[in-house]
Protein backbone atom coordinates (compact mmCIF):
# COMPACT_ATOMS: atom_id res chain seq x y z
CA UNK A 1 0.00 0.00 0.00
CA UNK A 2 1.41 3.23 -0.79
CA UNK A 3 2.06 6.07 1.80
CA UNK A 4 1.30 9.85 1.80
CA UNK A 5 4.57 12.46 1.96
CA UNK A 6 3.14 13.68 5.53
CA UNK A 7 2.76 10.13 6.62
CA UNK A 8 6.57 9.43 5.82
CA UNK A 9 7.77 12.46 7.66
CA UNK A 10 5.58 12.00 10.68
CA UNK A 11 7.03 8.19 11.13
CA UNK A 12 10.88 9.81 10.71
CA UNK A 13 10.39 11.97 13.41
CA UNK A 14 9.45 8.41 15.36
CA UNK A 15 12.22 7.25 14.96
CA UNK A 16 14.74 9.45 15.82
CA UNK A 17 12.67 9.77 19.25
CA UNK A 18 13.38 6.05 19.97
CA UNK A 19 17.04 6.40 18.99
CA UNK A 20 17.56 9.19 21.42
CA UNK A 21 15.53 7.51 24.34
CA UNK A 22 17.51 4.20 23.53
CA UNK A 23 20.71 5.93 24.01
CA UNK A 24 22.28 5.70 20.49
CA UNK A 25 25.45 7.80 19.63
CA UNK A 26 25.69 10.86 18.04
CA UNK A 27 25.54 11.00 14.44
CA UNK A 28 28.87 12.58 14.40
CA UNK A 29 30.81 9.31 16.20
CA UNK A 30 30.60 5.70 13.90
CA UNK A 31 30.16 4.21 17.43
CA UNK A 32 32.41 0.62 17.76
CA UNK A 33 33.47 -1.38 14.40
CA UNK A 34 31.35 -4.23 13.03
CA UNK A 35 34.08 -6.07 10.69
CA UNK A 36 37.72 -5.93 10.05
CA UNK A 37 38.82 -2.50 8.15
CA UNK A 38 41.13 -3.06 5.41
CA UNK A 39 43.53 -0.33 4.03
CA UNK A 40 45.33 -1.85 0.67
CA UNK A 41 47.76 0.33 0.66
CA UNK A 42 50.42 -1.46 -1.56
CA UNK A 43 49.53 -3.64 -4.19
CA UNK A 44 52.08 -5.19 -6.54
CA UNK A 45 50.92 -4.98 -10.62
CA UNK A 46 51.48 -8.76 -11.10
CA UNK A 47 49.38 -10.80 -8.52
CA UNK A 48 49.74 -14.57 -9.57
CA UNK A 49 48.09 -15.78 -6.41
CA UNK A 50 45.78 -14.27 -3.19
CA UNK A 51 45.79 -15.85 -0.06
CA UNK A 52 42.94 -18.26 0.45
CA UNK A 53 41.35 -20.06 3.28
CA UNK A 54 43.70 -22.85 4.47
CA UNK A 55 47.00 -21.59 2.42
CA UNK A 56 49.79 -21.35 4.26
CA UNK A 57 51.03 -17.85 4.75
CA UNK A 58 54.75 -16.05 5.87
CA UNK A 59 54.29 -12.62 6.45
CA UNK A 60 56.13 -9.70 8.73
CA UNK A 61 53.85 -7.36 10.38
CA UNK A 62 53.64 -4.55 13.00
CA UNK A 63 51.47 -4.30 15.82
CA UNK A 64 49.72 -1.10 17.67
CA UNK A 65 47.10 1.16 19.79
CA UNK A 66 45.29 3.70 18.20
CA UNK A 67 47.75 6.43 19.95
CA UNK A 68 50.56 4.17 17.87
CA UNK A 69 52.07 2.46 21.07
CA UNK A 70 53.56 -0.99 19.99
CA UNK A 71 52.84 -4.02 21.44
CA UNK A 72 53.90 -6.40 19.18
CA UNK A 73 56.45 -7.03 15.85
CA UNK A 74 57.73 -9.70 14.00
CA UNK A 75 60.48 -7.48 12.59
CA UNK A 76 61.65 -7.01 16.19
CA UNK A 77 61.78 -11.17 16.59
CA UNK A 78 63.59 -11.36 13.23
CA UNK A 79 61.52 -14.07 12.00
CA UNK A 80 58.44 -13.97 10.28
CA UNK A 81 55.38 -15.14 11.31
CA UNK A 82 54.35 -18.58 9.59
CA UNK A 83 50.75 -20.71 9.82
CA UNK A 84 47.50 -21.38 7.80
CA UNK A 85 45.06 -18.53 7.08
CA UNK A 86 40.84 -18.95 8.39
CA UNK A 87 41.48 -21.80 9.93
CA UNK A 88 40.87 -20.23 13.15
CA UNK A 89 44.62 -20.31 14.57
CA UNK A 90 45.03 -16.78 14.15
CA UNK A 91 42.68 -13.93 16.07
CA UNK A 92 39.43 -13.39 13.77
CA UNK A 93 40.37 -10.16 12.80
CA UNK A 94 43.89 -10.91 11.63
CA UNK A 95 42.32 -14.43 9.64
CA UNK A 96 40.08 -12.27 7.68
CA UNK A 97 42.62 -9.48 7.06
CA UNK A 98 45.16 -11.66 5.80
CA UNK A 99 42.51 -13.15 3.03
CA UNK A 100 42.71 -12.27 -0.75
CA UNK A 101 46.73 -10.50 -0.02
CA UNK A 102 49.03 -11.16 -2.62
CA UNK A 103 52.59 -11.81 -2.25
CA UNK A 104 54.56 -8.33 -1.68
CA UNK A 105 50.84 -6.47 -0.99
CA UNK A 106 50.67 -4.15 1.92
CA UNK A 107 48.22 -3.45 4.17
CA UNK A 108 46.19 -1.81 7.10
CA UNK A 109 44.02 -3.38 9.38
CA UNK A 110 42.09 -2.13 12.23
CA UNK A 111 40.33 -5.01 14.11
CA UNK A 112 37.66 -4.73 16.61
CA UNK A 113 38.04 -5.83 20.42
CA UNK A 114 35.60 -8.72 19.62
CA UNK A 115 37.19 -9.80 16.86
CA UNK A 116 40.79 -9.18 18.68
CA UNK A 117 41.32 -9.74 22.50
CA UNK A 118 37.84 -9.06 23.36
CA UNK A 119 36.95 -8.16 26.92
CA UNK A 120 39.90 -10.02 28.41
CA UNK A 121 43.00 -9.08 26.62
CA UNK A 122 46.73 -10.44 26.95
CA UNK A 123 47.85 -9.63 30.79
CA UNK A 124 50.57 -6.92 30.58
CA UNK A 125 50.51 -6.80 26.50
CA UNK A 126 47.00 -5.54 25.26
CA UNK A 127 44.36 -4.08 27.74
CA UNK A 128 40.70 -5.61 27.49
CA UNK A 129 38.44 -3.89 24.74
CA UNK A 130 41.29 -2.94 22.76
CA UNK A 131 41.29 -1.86 18.73
CA UNK A 132 44.54 -3.28 17.29
CA UNK A 133 46.49 -1.79 14.12
CA UNK A 134 48.40 -4.24 12.48
CA UNK A 135 50.75 -3.48 9.18
CA UNK A 136 50.99 -6.27 7.17
CA UNK A 137 53.35 -6.97 4.46
CA UNK A 138 52.59 -10.58 2.78
CA UNK A 139 55.51 -12.83 1.61
CA UNK A 140 54.58 -15.73 1.23
CA UNK A 141 51.69 -17.85 -0.09
CA UNK A 142 51.11 -21.72 -0.37
CA UNK A 143 49.16 -24.78 -0.26
CA UNK A 144 49.98 -28.18 0.83
CA UNK A 145 48.06 -29.45 -2.83
CA UNK A 146 50.56 -27.23 -4.67
CA UNK A 147 52.96 -28.35 -7.36
CA UNK A 148 56.19 -27.20 -8.70
CA UNK A 149 55.70 -24.06 -11.06
CA UNK A 150 57.75 -24.58 -14.12
CA UNK A 151 57.87 -21.41 -16.41
CA UNK A 152 60.25 -21.89 -19.85
CA UNK A 153 61.71 -18.38 -20.43
CA UNK A 154 63.56 -19.34 -23.47
CA UNK A 155 64.46 -22.71 -25.52
CA UNK A 156 66.61 -22.79 -28.33
CA UNK A 157 65.58 -24.04 -31.41
CA UNK A 158 67.66 -27.16 -31.49
CA UNK A 159 67.23 -29.54 -28.78
CA UNK A 160 68.27 -32.79 -29.55
CA UNK A 161 67.99 -34.42 -26.10
CA UNK A 162 66.77 -33.56 -22.61
CA UNK A 163 68.09 -34.14 -19.39
CA UNK A 164 66.48 -37.20 -17.45
CA UNK A 165 67.37 -38.55 -14.14
CA UNK A 166 70.85 -39.83 -13.56
CA UNK A 167 72.40 -37.26 -15.79
CA UNK A 168 74.93 -34.79 -14.99
CA UNK A 169 74.09 -31.16 -15.05
CA UNK A 170 76.09 -28.08 -14.94
CA UNK A 171 73.64 -25.05 -14.32
CA UNK A 172 73.40 -21.48 -13.24
CA UNK A 173 70.90 -19.92 -11.07
CA UNK A 174 69.63 -17.17 -9.32
CA UNK A 175 67.48 -18.02 -5.98
CA UNK A 176 64.89 -15.74 -4.82
CA UNK A 177 62.35 -16.32 -2.31
CA UNK A 178 58.84 -15.87 -3.00
CA UNK A 179 58.92 -11.96 -2.40
CA UNK A 180 62.41 -11.45 -4.71
CA UNK A 181 64.27 -11.34 -1.52
CA UNK A 182 67.70 -13.05 -3.25
CA UNK A 183 69.39 -15.79 -1.02
CA UNK A 184 71.97 -17.27 -3.56
CA UNK A 185 72.97 -17.08 -7.20
CA UNK A 186 75.89 -19.38 -8.73
CA UNK A 187 76.45 -15.93 -10.75
CA UNK A 188 78.09 -14.07 -8.24
CA UNK A 189 80.46 -17.43 -7.68
CA UNK A 190 81.50 -17.52 -11.14
CA UNK A 191 81.26 -21.02 -11.51
CA UNK A 192 78.42 -23.33 -12.67
CA UNK A 193 76.38 -25.28 -9.98
CA UNK A 194 77.17 -29.53 -11.08
CA UNK A 195 75.46 -32.30 -9.78
CA UNK A 196 73.39 -35.22 -10.55
CA UNK A 197 69.83 -34.70 -11.38
CA UNK A 198 67.44 -37.67 -9.25
CA UNK A 199 70.10 -38.86 -7.38
CA UNK A 200 68.77 -36.80 -4.33
CA UNK A 201 72.03 -34.97 -4.08
CA UNK A 202 69.38 -32.03 -4.52
CA UNK A 203 65.72 -30.55 -3.37
CA UNK A 204 63.31 -32.41 -4.65
CA UNK A 205 61.83 -29.41 -5.74
CA UNK A 206 64.98 -29.21 -8.62
CA UNK A 207 65.35 -32.53 -9.24
CA UNK A 208 61.84 -32.44 -10.56
CA UNK A 209 62.20 -29.35 -12.03
CA UNK A 210 64.90 -29.53 -14.12
CA UNK A 211 64.14 -32.92 -16.32
CA UNK A 212 63.10 -31.91 -19.52
CA UNK A 213 65.31 -29.20 -19.99
CA UNK A 214 67.60 -28.51 -23.04
CA UNK A 215 71.24 -27.47 -22.86
CA UNK A 216 70.84 -23.43 -23.30
CA UNK A 217 67.13 -23.79 -22.00
CA UNK A 218 66.04 -21.03 -19.28
CA UNK A 219 63.46 -21.97 -16.70
CA UNK A 220 61.96 -20.33 -13.85
CA UNK A 221 61.00 -22.95 -10.92
CA UNK A 222 58.84 -22.36 -7.99
CA UNK A 223 58.90 -24.59 -5.43
CA UNK A 224 56.78 -24.64 -2.82
CA UNK A 225 58.35 -25.77 0.98
CA UNK A 226 57.77 -29.24 0.92
CA UNK A 227 59.47 -30.22 -2.01
CA UNK A 228 62.38 -27.47 -0.54
CA UNK A 229 63.82 -27.17 2.74
CA UNK A 230 60.26 -27.30 4.58
CA UNK A 231 60.03 -26.59 8.56
CA UNK A 232 63.87 -26.26 9.19
CA UNK A 233 64.67 -23.59 6.36
CA UNK A 234 68.13 -23.40 5.24
CA UNK A 235 70.80 -21.51 7.42
CA UNK A 236 70.04 -17.71 8.05
CA UNK A 237 69.37 -17.18 4.14
CA UNK A 238 66.21 -19.62 3.32
CA UNK A 239 63.13 -19.01 6.26
CA UNK A 240 61.27 -22.35 7.64
CA UNK A 241 58.03 -23.04 5.29
CA UNK A 242 59.69 -20.71 2.29
CA UNK A 243 58.62 -21.38 -1.25
CA UNK A 244 61.59 -20.79 -3.66
CA UNK A 245 62.37 -19.18 -6.91
CA UNK A 246 65.00 -20.55 -8.99
CA UNK A 247 65.87 -18.71 -12.35
CA UNK A 248 67.92 -21.61 -14.21
CA UNK A 249 70.29 -21.65 -17.47
CA UNK A 250 71.08 -24.75 -18.27
CA UNK A 251 74.58 -24.34 -19.78
CA UNK A 252 75.39 -28.38 -20.30
CA UNK A 253 74.43 -32.26 -19.44
CA UNK A 254 75.64 -35.36 -19.98
CA UNK A 255 75.46 -39.15 -18.69
CA UNK A 256 78.36 -41.00 -17.38
CA UNK A 257 77.19 -43.51 -19.68
CA UNK A 258 77.19 -41.31 -22.61
CA UNK A 259 79.79 -42.07 -25.56
CA UNK A 260 80.53 -39.59 -28.86
CA UNK A 261 77.58 -37.90 -30.10
CA UNK A 262 78.53 -37.76 -34.28
CA UNK A 263 76.89 -35.49 -36.41
CA UNK A 264 77.97 -35.35 -40.28
CA UNK A 265 77.36 -32.15 -41.40
CA UNK A 266 78.92 -32.12 -44.68
CA UNK A 267 80.25 -35.85 -46.33
CA UNK A 268 82.05 -35.19 -49.51
CA UNK A 269 79.83 -37.81 -52.55
CA UNK A 270 83.09 -38.99 -53.23
CA UNK A 271 85.25 -40.27 -50.18
CA UNK A 272 87.39 -43.32 -51.67
CA UNK A 273 89.04 -43.88 -48.14
CA UNK A 274 88.19 -43.55 -44.85
CA UNK A 275 90.72 -42.69 -42.01
CA UNK A 276 91.48 -45.58 -39.37
CA UNK A 277 93.93 -46.01 -36.61
CA UNK A 278 97.08 -44.95 -37.57
CA UNK A 279 96.73 -42.58 -39.93
CA UNK A 280 97.81 -38.67 -39.72
CA UNK A 281 94.88 -36.57 -39.39
CA UNK A 282 95.08 -32.63 -40.61
CA UNK A 283 92.29 -30.84 -39.67
CA UNK A 284 90.59 -27.32 -38.52
CA UNK A 285 88.13 -27.00 -35.89
CA UNK A 286 86.25 -25.34 -33.69
CA UNK A 287 85.68 -25.88 -30.14
CA UNK A 288 82.63 -24.74 -28.05
CA UNK A 289 81.34 -25.59 -24.72
CA UNK A 290 77.31 -26.74 -25.25
CA UNK A 291 76.02 -23.30 -24.59
CA UNK A 292 78.37 -22.11 -27.54
CA UNK A 293 80.93 -20.32 -25.63
CA UNK A 294 84.50 -20.84 -27.99
CA UNK A 295 87.47 -22.10 -25.66
CA UNK A 296 89.32 -23.03 -28.93
CA UNK A 297 89.76 -22.56 -32.46
CA UNK A 298 92.75 -23.45 -35.15
CA UNK A 299 91.23 -21.10 -37.49
CA UNK A 300 92.60 -17.90 -35.19
CA UNK A 301 96.00 -19.75 -35.61
CA UNK A 302 95.88 -19.82 -39.21
CA UNK A 303 97.37 -23.58 -38.93
CA UNK A 304 95.45 -27.14 -38.97
CA UNK A 305 95.94 -29.27 -36.23
CA UNK A 306 97.87 -32.61 -37.26
CA UNK A 307 97.89 -35.92 -35.64
CA UNK A 308 98.03 -39.35 -35.43
CA UNK A 309 94.51 -40.89 -34.19
CA UNK A 310 93.84 -43.51 -32.14
CA UNK A 311 97.24 -43.84 -30.70
CA UNK A 312 96.42 -41.43 -27.29
CA UNK A 313 97.84 -37.86 -28.93
CA UNK A 314 94.24 -36.69 -28.22
CA UNK A 315 91.54 -36.95 -26.22
CA UNK A 316 89.35 -40.24 -25.83
CA UNK A 317 86.92 -38.66 -27.20
CA UNK A 318 88.38 -37.20 -30.21
CA UNK A 319 90.44 -40.36 -31.37
CA UNK A 320 86.64 -41.76 -31.68
CA UNK A 321 85.54 -38.72 -33.29
CA UNK A 322 87.57 -38.77 -35.75
CA UNK A 323 87.49 -42.51 -36.84
CA UNK A 324 85.89 -42.97 -39.99
CA UNK A 325 86.17 -39.28 -41.60
CA UNK A 326 86.93 -38.34 -45.29
CA UNK A 327 89.21 -35.95 -46.55
CA UNK A 328 86.74 -32.62 -46.91
CA UNK A 329 84.20 -34.02 -44.97
CA UNK A 330 82.81 -31.63 -41.99
CA UNK A 331 81.83 -33.39 -38.68
CA UNK A 332 80.60 -32.43 -35.63
CA UNK A 333 82.03 -34.51 -32.52
CA UNK A 334 80.02 -34.08 -29.36
CA UNK A 335 82.34 -34.74 -26.37
CA UNK A 336 81.28 -36.25 -23.04
CA UNK A 337 83.34 -35.20 -19.70
CA UNK A 338 84.76 -38.04 -19.18
CA UNK A 339 86.24 -38.74 -22.56
CA UNK A 340 87.34 -35.30 -22.57
CA UNK A 341 89.24 -33.34 -19.71
CA UNK A 342 86.95 -34.74 -16.83
CA UNK A 343 85.98 -33.13 -13.42
CA UNK A 344 89.26 -30.79 -13.61
CA UNK A 345 88.72 -29.16 -16.66
CA UNK A 346 91.68 -27.82 -18.88
CA UNK A 347 92.94 -23.95 -17.66
CA UNK A 348 90.59 -21.48 -17.26
CA UNK A 349 88.46 -22.22 -20.73
CA UNK A 350 86.99 -25.17 -20.31
CA UNK A 351 85.63 -25.83 -17.13
CA UNK A 352 85.30 -29.13 -15.12
CA UNK A 353 83.08 -31.70 -16.01
CA UNK A 354 82.48 -29.79 -19.70
CA UNK A 355 80.69 -31.21 -22.17
CA UNK A 356 82.68 -30.34 -25.50
CA UNK A 357 81.62 -29.57 -29.50
CA UNK A 358 83.98 -29.71 -32.04
CA UNK A 359 82.93 -28.59 -35.63
CA UNK A 360 85.85 -30.39 -37.63
CA UNK A 361 86.83 -30.04 -41.15
CA UNK A 362 89.29 -32.64 -42.47
CA UNK A 363 91.83 -31.29 -44.75
CA UNK A 364 93.95 -34.37 -45.49
CA UNK A 365 94.79 -37.67 -43.91
CA UNK A 366 97.68 -40.27 -44.83
CA UNK A 367 98.85 -43.35 -43.18
CA UNK A 368 103.14 -43.51 -42.94
CA UNK A 369 102.90 -46.40 -44.82
CA UNK A 370 101.05 -45.01 -47.89
CA UNK A 371 102.53 -45.04 -51.48
CA UNK A 372 102.27 -42.45 -53.84
CA UNK A 373 98.54 -42.96 -55.32
CA UNK A 374 98.86 -42.65 -58.83
CA UNK A 375 96.08 -42.32 -61.19
CA UNK A 376 95.97 -42.81 -65.14
CA UNK A 377 94.04 -39.79 -66.81
CA UNK A 378 94.72 -39.81 -70.16
CA UNK A 379 97.55 -42.45 -72.41
CA UNK A 380 98.27 -42.43 -75.64
CA UNK A 381 97.76 -45.02 -78.25
CA UNK A 382 100.92 -47.50 -79.03
CA UNK A 383 102.95 -46.14 -76.13
CA UNK A 384 106.17 -48.26 -76.18
CA UNK A 385 108.79 -45.84 -74.40
CA UNK A 386 108.10 -44.88 -71.36
CA UNK A 387 110.40 -43.07 -68.75
CA UNK A 388 112.87 -44.56 -66.85
CA UNK A 389 115.41 -43.46 -64.14
CA UNK A 390 118.07 -41.12 -65.01
CA UNK A 391 115.60 -39.89 -67.57
CA UNK A 392 115.90 -36.70 -68.51
CA UNK A 393 111.96 -35.41 -68.70
CA UNK A 394 110.41 -32.08 -69.56
CA UNK A 395 106.64 -32.04 -68.22
CA UNK A 396 103.79 -29.97 -67.38
CA UNK A 397 102.25 -29.87 -63.50
CA UNK A 398 99.39 -28.33 -60.96
CA UNK A 399 100.11 -28.41 -57.59
CA UNK A 400 97.55 -28.36 -54.70
CA UNK A 401 96.29 -29.49 -51.64
CA UNK A 402 93.62 -32.05 -50.83
CA UNK A 403 91.03 -29.31 -49.96
CA UNK A 404 91.88 -27.49 -53.40
CA UNK A 405 94.16 -24.66 -52.31
CA UNK A 406 96.24 -24.32 -55.32
CA UNK A 407 100.10 -23.77 -54.56
CA UNK A 408 102.29 -23.99 -57.85
CA UNK A 409 101.92 -25.04 -61.70
CA UNK A 410 104.56 -24.72 -64.19
CA UNK A 411 102.15 -23.20 -66.17
CA UNK A 412 103.20 -19.72 -64.89
CA UNK A 413 106.37 -19.97 -66.51
CA UNK A 414 107.67 -20.11 -70.05
CA UNK A 415 108.90 -23.46 -70.16
CA UNK A 416 108.07 -26.65 -68.62
CA UNK A 417 109.95 -28.11 -65.95
CA UNK A 418 113.08 -30.57 -66.87
CA UNK A 419 114.49 -33.01 -64.57
CA UNK A 420 116.46 -36.11 -64.53
CA UNK A 421 114.48 -38.54 -62.89
CA UNK A 422 116.61 -40.24 -59.67
CA UNK A 423 118.48 -37.35 -59.64
CA UNK A 424 117.01 -35.88 -55.95
CA UNK A 425 115.77 -32.85 -57.76
CA UNK A 426 112.51 -33.07 -56.96
CA UNK A 427 110.43 -34.69 -54.23
CA UNK A 428 110.30 -38.61 -54.28
CA UNK A 429 106.85 -38.53 -54.72
CA UNK A 430 106.98 -36.52 -57.83
CA UNK A 431 109.49 -38.23 -59.48
CA UNK A 432 108.33 -41.76 -58.78
CA UNK A 433 104.66 -40.68 -60.28
CA UNK A 434 107.23 -39.62 -63.43
CA UNK A 435 108.39 -43.41 -63.97
CA UNK A 436 106.91 -45.18 -66.42
CA UNK A 437 105.28 -42.52 -68.46
CA UNK A 438 104.65 -41.90 -72.20
CA UNK A 439 105.06 -38.63 -73.97
CA UNK A 440 101.74 -36.88 -73.72
CA UNK A 441 100.65 -39.34 -70.81
CA UNK A 442 98.86 -37.18 -68.15
CA UNK A 443 98.27 -38.51 -64.52
CA UNK A 444 97.22 -37.41 -61.00
CA UNK A 445 99.68 -38.21 -58.10
CA UNK A 446 98.63 -38.19 -54.59
CA UNK A 447 101.68 -37.57 -52.21
CA UNK A 448 101.76 -38.32 -48.88
CA UNK A 449 103.91 -35.88 -46.63
CA UNK A 450 106.96 -38.77 -45.96
CA UNK A 451 107.00 -38.66 -49.63
CA UNK A 452 106.44 -35.41 -50.20
CA UNK A 453 108.08 -32.13 -48.22
CA UNK A 454 107.61 -34.12 -44.77
CA UNK A 455 106.89 -32.85 -41.31
CA UNK A 456 108.23 -29.53 -41.91
CA UNK A 457 106.48 -28.72 -45.07
CA UNK A 458 108.36 -26.15 -47.78
CA UNK A 459 107.54 -22.47 -48.55
CA UNK A 460 103.96 -22.29 -49.90
CA UNK A 461 103.55 -25.88 -48.07
CA UNK A 462 102.49 -26.76 -45.30
CA UNK A 463 103.90 -29.31 -42.95
CA UNK A 464 103.04 -33.05 -42.86
CA UNK A 465 100.39 -31.52 -46.10
CA UNK A 466 99.21 -34.40 -48.47
CA UNK A 467 99.91 -33.14 -51.92
CA UNK A 468 97.94 -33.69 -55.49
CA UNK A 469 100.01 -33.35 -58.53
CA UNK A 470 98.55 -32.98 -62.59
CA UNK A 471 101.29 -34.04 -64.81
CA UNK A 472 101.32 -34.39 -68.27
CA UNK A 473 104.95 -35.72 -69.56
CA UNK A 474 105.82 -33.53 -72.77
CA UNK A 475 108.97 -35.03 -73.69
CA UNK A 476 112.25 -37.47 -72.20
CA UNK A 477 115.61 -38.57 -73.54
CA UNK A 478 117.56 -41.45 -72.45
CA UNK A 479 119.51 -40.63 -70.05
CA UNK A 480 123.00 -41.89 -68.76
CA UNK A 481 124.38 -43.84 -65.28
CA UNK A 482 124.49 -41.60 -62.03
CA UNK A 483 127.75 -40.25 -62.06
CA UNK A 484 128.32 -40.28 -65.60
CA UNK A 485 127.94 -37.17 -67.74
CA UNK A 486 128.92 -38.83 -71.39
CA UNK A 487 128.47 -42.73 -72.31
CA UNK A 488 130.04 -45.05 -75.42
CA UNK A 489 127.09 -46.66 -77.17
CA UNK A 490 129.43 -49.45 -77.93
CA UNK A 491 133.48 -49.87 -76.90
CA UNK A 492 135.31 -46.64 -76.73
CA UNK A 493 138.09 -46.33 -79.42
CA UNK A 494 141.71 -47.89 -78.38
CA UNK A 495 143.65 -44.83 -79.01
CA UNK A 496 141.16 -42.30 -77.54
CA UNK A 497 143.50 -39.43 -77.21
CA UNK A 498 145.25 -39.29 -80.18
CA UNK A 499 141.79 -39.30 -82.19
CA UNK A 500 141.21 -36.34 -79.34
CA UNK A 501 143.62 -34.46 -80.29
CA UNK A 502 142.69 -33.35 -83.64
CA UNK A 503 145.70 -30.87 -84.37
CA UNK A 504 148.05 -33.95 -82.99
CA UNK A 505 150.08 -30.97 -80.93
CA UNK A 506 150.02 -33.36 -78.40
CA UNK A 507 147.41 -31.85 -75.86
CA UNK A 508 143.55 -30.96 -76.09
CA UNK A 509 142.03 -27.52 -75.01
CA UNK A 510 138.64 -27.20 -74.37
CA UNK A 511 137.52 -26.09 -77.92
CA UNK A 512 139.41 -29.29 -79.32
CA UNK A 513 137.92 -31.77 -76.52
CA UNK A 514 134.08 -30.13 -77.05
CA UNK A 515 134.40 -30.11 -81.05
CA UNK A 516 135.51 -34.51 -80.50
CA UNK A 517 132.75 -34.93 -77.95
CA UNK A 518 130.31 -33.02 -80.45
CA UNK A 519 131.18 -35.71 -83.47
CA UNK A 520 131.02 -38.46 -81.00
CA UNK A 521 127.08 -37.38 -80.26
CA UNK A 522 126.41 -36.28 -84.53
CA UNK A 523 127.71 -40.16 -85.48
CA UNK A 524 125.51 -41.70 -82.51
CA UNK A 525 128.67 -43.31 -80.86
CA UNK A 526 128.27 -41.89 -77.61
CA UNK A 527 125.45 -39.68 -75.51
CA UNK A 528 125.66 -36.85 -73.33
CA UNK A 529 123.81 -36.86 -70.50
CA UNK A 530 120.49 -35.13 -71.25
CA UNK A 531 120.55 -31.26 -70.10
CA UNK A 532 118.86 -27.94 -71.48
CA UNK A 533 122.22 -26.96 -72.02
CA UNK A 534 124.72 -29.32 -73.13
CA UNK A 535 127.59 -27.01 -73.68
CA UNK A 536 127.85 -26.94 -69.80
CA UNK A 537 127.45 -30.64 -69.86
CA UNK A 538 130.82 -30.71 -71.98
CA UNK A 539 132.30 -28.19 -69.68
CA UNK A 540 131.79 -30.30 -67.04
CA UNK A 541 133.13 -32.89 -68.68
CA UNK A 542 136.82 -31.07 -69.71
CA UNK A 543 137.16 -30.01 -66.03
CA UNK A 544 137.11 -33.34 -64.70
CA UNK A 545 139.73 -34.39 -67.11
CA UNK A 546 141.53 -31.09 -66.70
CA UNK A 547 143.20 -32.39 -63.47
CA UNK A 548 145.29 -30.07 -62.63
CA UNK A 549 143.10 -26.92 -64.34
CA UNK A 550 145.76 -25.53 -66.65
CA UNK A 551 143.66 -25.10 -69.44
CA UNK A 552 144.39 -28.46 -71.73
CA UNK A 553 144.16 -32.54 -71.36
CA UNK A 554 147.11 -34.11 -71.28
CA UNK A 555 147.62 -37.90 -72.06
CA UNK A 556 148.37 -38.53 -68.50
CA UNK A 557 145.17 -36.71 -67.47
CA UNK A 558 142.54 -38.69 -69.99
CA UNK A 559 140.90 -41.42 -68.05
CA UNK A 560 137.64 -42.98 -69.08
CA UNK A 561 134.99 -43.28 -65.88
CA UNK A 562 135.10 -47.03 -66.07
CA UNK A 563 138.94 -47.09 -65.50
CA UNK A 564 138.55 -43.92 -62.32
CA UNK A 565 136.23 -46.19 -60.89
CA UNK A 566 137.98 -49.09 -61.22
CA UNK A 567 140.88 -47.58 -59.41
CA UNK A 568 139.01 -46.29 -56.64
CA UNK A 569 138.14 -50.07 -55.77
CA UNK A 570 141.93 -50.99 -55.91
CA UNK A 571 142.72 -48.38 -53.26
CA UNK A 572 139.96 -49.22 -51.11
CA UNK A 573 141.09 -52.81 -51.33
Amino acid sequence: MAMAPGSRCCLLLLLLLLLAVLGAPALGDPGPLEDVVIDRYYIPKICLREAQMGDFIRYHYNGTFKDGKKFDSSYDRGATVAGVVGVGRLITGMDRGLQGMCVNERRHLIVPPHLGYGSIGVAGLIPPDATLYFDVVMLDIWNKNDKLQITTLSKPERCNRTVENSDFVRYHYNGTLLDGTPFDSSYSKGSTYDTYVGTGWLIKGMDQGLLGMCAGEKRSIIIPPFLAYGEKGYGTVIPPQASLVFSVLLVDFHNPKDGVFLEHLEVPETCKRRAVTGDFVRYHYNGTLMDGTLFDSSYSRNQTYNTYIGKGYIIPGMDQGLQGVCIGEHRRVVIPPHLAYGENGAGDKIPGSAVLIFDVHIIDFHNPADPVEIETVFRPEGCNVTSRHRDFVRYHYNCSLLDGTRLFSSHDYEKPQEVTLGANKVIEGLNSGLLDMCAGERRVLIVPPHLGHGESGARGVPGSAVLRFEVELISMEEGVPEGYLFIWHGEPPANLYEQMDLNKDGEIPAEEFSTFIKSQVAEGKGRLMPSSDPEKVIADMFQNQDRNQDGKITPEELKLKSDEDQEKIHEEL
